[in-house]
């Protein structure tokens, strides 16, 4: 599976931003996708997953009420609505896909096949 990310950029806090995550090789339905994000000195950290089917969406403790999950099955595409943005968020974003992921392992990057390439997300204060 190909992932590609896009619609980082620079905000000012409390701006929003939309990241797309657009899958090849596999219908992305099929797939079970996160994003995930990086920032300078710190480790990989799970933000949000969509569950194969988009029946279920899970999120990181500090993004629920302002980040939002979802796919568009006829392109293939996941999408993060990112909302109310914080200086906190800024860090690059990736998305992840997966054929075997768990309830138990949504947050965990070694259980993602694929991922793209990053898109770099700055918030300003």
């Amino acid at each position: 599976v190909q992932l590609q990310a896009s619609g980082g950029g620079f905000v000012q806090a409390g701006g929003s931003l939309r990241l797309s995550c657009a899958t090849s090789g596999r219908t992305s339905s099929a797939l079970s996708m996160g994003w995930f994000r990086q920032a300078p000195g710190k480790e990989r950290e799970f933000v949000a997953a969509i569950v194969r089917g988009g029946v279920s969406t899970h999120y990181r403790d500090s993004v629920k009420g302002r980040f939002t999950i979802s796919r568009d099955r006829a392109k293939n595409t996941v999408y993060l609505q990112m909302n109310s943005l914080k200086p906190e968020d800024t860090a690059i974003y990736y998305c992840a896909a997966s054929t075997r992921l768990i309830y138990s392992t949504i947050g965990v990057p070694s259980a993602y096949d694929d991922w793209g390439q990053g898109t770099q997300v700055t918030v300003s204060s």
